[in-house]
C-alpha cells in the first residue's frame, strides 16, 4: 500500500508503531482530502496522537462518524447526555480496579468486534495514566514460519461475562460506568489469525483480556499457546508508549492491535471520553 500524505505530517513515536499527526484541528470538519489521508496514516502507523485539541463532546463525536458510526457496549452504560460516548472516569479515592487494565482487543467477544477507537482526554492527573499498544501485524510477522503455518485456518473461542461479579467491583471503582450486566455471557470464534480489510496484512487476532481456548482442543491444551502468544505480543520491540495530555486525542485500529491502561496514578482523578467504532466479522 502506498503511504503519501497530501495534507498531514506525521511523526512515528516508536518503531512498532504509533505517529503523531501534527497541524490538524479536529474540532472543524474534516474534508475528503484530509479523511483520507488520516485513514492512511492509521492503516500504516495502527494509532495516531493528536495534541492540544479543544473539543466539545459533539466535537469529538462528529469526528468519530466520519471515520465510521458508533458501536454501544453490552457491559459499559454510555454517557447520560451524549450517548455515542463512554465516560471512563476514576477518582481519586477509587482504588483497585482499572479500566483496560489488561492487555486487550475491545469487544473481542462480539461477533463483529470494533473497528477501532477515538479516545479524548479531558482531566488527567499531574503524572501517570500512560497507555501501551502493540502490533499485532508485527507479531505475526515475527513468528517463526511453522508457527504461521500452524496458526493459519485456526479459530479461536471468545468470551466475556458479567463483568461486575467477575471483577469483584468495589465501593467508586468505576462502578458507575457498568450495566447491570451480571448475567450476560457473549462467546464467539474468529479466527487467530486475521486480514485487515483495508491492507489486506495478516495480524494475529487474540488476546489474554477475552480468548479462552483454540476450537477443537480443550482449555487445558490451548492455554500454554495462547499464553506464549499473549506474552510474545508484549515484547517492547512491538509496542509505542503515549504520556497523555488534556486535549490528546488518540485514534487507534482495533483490528491488528492490542492495547493497556497502564494504572499509576494513585490518588488522583482521571476523566477520558471514548467514542467506539463500529466494526465488521473478522475473516
Amino acid at each position: 500500500m502506498n503511504y503519501h500524505y497530501k495534507h498531514i505530517s506525521t511523526e512515528p513515536i516508536a518503531g512498532a508503531l504509533g505517529a503523531e499527526i501534527k497541524g490538524v484541528d479536529l474540532s472543524t470538519p474534516i474534508d475528503e482530502g484530509l479523511l483520507s489521508d488520516i485513514k492512511t496514516a492509521l492503516w500504516k502507523h495502527k494509532v495516531l496522537f493528536f495534541r492540544n485539541q479543544d473539543l466539545t463532546p459533539e466535537q469529538h463525536i462528529a469526528f468519530g462518524r466520519q471515520i465510521g458510526p458508533p458501536q454501544s457496549d453490552l457491559f459499559v452504560k454510555h454517557h447520560d447526555k451524549y450517548p455515542e460516548l463512554i465516560e471512563l472516569l476514576k477518582e481519586a479515592d477509587d482504588t483497585g480496579y482499572n479500566f483496560g487494565g489488561s492487555w486487550h482487543s475491545d469487544t473481542s467477544y462480539l461477533e463483529a468486534p470494533s473497528m477501532g477507537v477515538a479516545l479524548y482526554a479531558r482531566e488527567l492527573p499531574p503524572y501517570g495514566g500512560d497507555t501501551t499498544w502493540t502490533n499485532m501485524e508485527m507479531v505475526y510477522q515475527n513468528l517463526s514460519p511453522a508457527m504461521r503455518n500452524m496458526l493459519d485456518g485456526l479459530r479461536a473461542e471468545h468470551v466475556a461475562h458479567g463483568l461486575k461479579q467477575q471483577l469483584k467491583i468495589r465501593k467508586g471503582d468505576y462502578a458507575i460506568s457498568f450495566n447491570n450486566a451480571d448475567e450476560i455471557r457473549i462467546e464467539v470464534k474468529h479466527p487467530v489469525v486475521r486480514t485487515h480489510p483495508e491492507t489486506g496484512n495478516k495480524s494475529l487476532f487474540i488476546n489474554p483480556a477475552y480468548t479462552y481456548r483454540l476450537e477443537g482442543m480443550s482449555e487445558e491444551e490451548s492455554k500454554p499457546l495462547i499464553d506464549f502468544l499473549c506474552e510474545f505480543a508484549i515484547r517492547p520491540a512491538f509496542t509505542c508508549r503515549f504520556k497523555w495530555e488534556p486535549g490528546s486525542l488518540a485514534l487507534w485500529d482495533n483490528r491488528n492491535t492490542m492495547h493497556f491502561a497502564i494504572n499509576d496514578y494513585e490518588g488522583h482523578r482521571r476523566l477520558m471520553h471514548r467514542y467506539t467504532i463500529a466494526g465488521e466479522i473478522p475473516e
